[in-house]
């Protein structure tokens, strides 16, 4: 099974939309703490906007779908330029943000901002080609990130960076988009009000 060009591919989960345009999602199980992963591939700039519609539709009724105790990862190629204006979007997007945030990038943030998900990406000082995982066509050059790691808003902490790998030979116009995790695992707690780590 082959979900477009982002990274995480799943069976079982799969859940296939217009064309190239996919969402694949895999539930993790540790000690009876749970985290939910989707991997995606939107639609481009030039598709028609009823399939950017119903791209995000199906992603929106994925995302109900999630306890919301469970942490979570939404991770792909969005075709999206989300820019650097944290200013309207100060609870989805942090202060590191670069070049200029477009139509898909918009309907992307709007997406976070419904679901309290933060765009990793944004979150970490440093240099620009470290944000830019992906090359114009054209100019060939890494000049925007059309590709995102979101986490829940206050499970930012388990994310210590999010960087492009430029060392990394992906054979493709994207590099490689990693995030270092630290899931912290919650305590259980027992009927008599003490806790058991898990």
């Amino acid at each position: 099974m082959k979900g477009g060009r982002s990274g995480l591919c799943y069976q079982k989960a799969y859940r296939h939309k217009a064309d190239r345009n996919a969402t694949a999602s895999k539930r993790h199980n540790h000690k009876d703490n749970f985290a939910t992963s989707i991997s995606v591939y939107a639609p481009t700039m030039t598709n028609p906007d009823e399939n950017k519609e119903a791209f995000y539709n199906q992603l929106a009724s994925v995302l109900s779908g999630i306890p919301l105790t469970y942490k979570l990862l939404l991770i792909g190629d969005f075709n999206a330029m989300r820019g650097r204006d944290n200013d309207k979007w100060p609870f989805v997007m942090g202060n590191h943000g670069i070049g200029k945030c477009n139509s898909n990038g918009e309907r992307l943030l709007a997406l976070c901002s419904e679901f309290e998900l933060i765009v990793t990406n944004t979150m970490f000082k440093q240099k620009d080609e470290r944000k830019t995982p992906w090359m114009h066509p054209r100019s060939r050059h890494f000049i925007n990130t059309i590709d995102f790691i979101n986490t829940i808003c206050r499970e930012k902490m388990d994310i210590n960076s999010t960087r492009a790998m430029r060392g990394a030979n992906c054979w493709t116009d994207h590099q490689m988009l990693r995030a270092k995790l630290a899931f912290r695992i919650r305590q259980k707690h027992n009927r008599q009000g003490t806790s058991k780590p898990t």
